[in-house]
C-alpha cells in the first residue's frame, strides 16, 4: 500500500502535505481502502477555521459513513469540489486528485504530533 515518504500521517488516517505555511490534506490509501468504493464526499466552506482534531467532512463509502478530522489548525483556503462530482478521486488517487481541503497552518509545531511515513508504516500494520 502506498505510503508517500514526503507526508505526514495522523492516527485516524489523515495525511498532510505542506507547502510552505498551507497544508493540503486527505485521507490516506489504508483509510480509502479500508472504506471501501467512496460514493459521496461532504467537504466544509472555505474560509473555516479549524482545531486539531475537528472534523472537517464526510466520507460515504459502500460500506460506512466516516467523519474526516483536522490534523492541524488552521483556516481553510481551499476545497475540493471536484469531488462533490467525482468522489471516486478519493479511492483513484488518494494522495493526488482525491485531496480534500487546504489549511493555512496557524501553528505548525501541531506536525510535530503527526507520524512519518515510517510510523504510520508500523501503524497500519496492526
Amino acid at each position: 500500500m502506498e505510503i508517500p515518504a514526503e507526508l505526514r500521517y495522523s492516527e485516524e488516517h489523515e495525511w498532510v502535505r505542506m507547502d510552505g505555511d498551507v497544508a493540503t490534506i486527505g485521507i490516506t490509501a489504508y483509510a480509502q481502502d479500508s472504506l471501501g468504493d467512496i460514493v459521496f464526499v461532504e467537504l466544509p466552506s472555505v474560509g473555516r477555521s479549524l482545531a486539531v482534531g475537528d472534523g472537517f467532512g464526510v466520507v460515504e463509502s459502500v460500506k460506512a459513513v466516516s467523519d474526516v478530522y483536522s490534523p492541524v489548525p488552521g483556516e481553510i483556503t481551499e476545497v475540493n469540489s471536484s469531488l462533490e462530482t467525482t468522489p471516486e478521486n478519493v479511492n483513484n488517487a488518494p494522495y493526488g486528485d482525491g485531496w480534500m481541503i487546504k489549511v493555512r497552518v496557524s501553528d505548525q509545531s501541531a506536525l510535530d504530533n503527526l507520524m512519518d511515513a515510517e510510523a504510520y508504516t508500523g501503524f497500519t500494520a496492526h
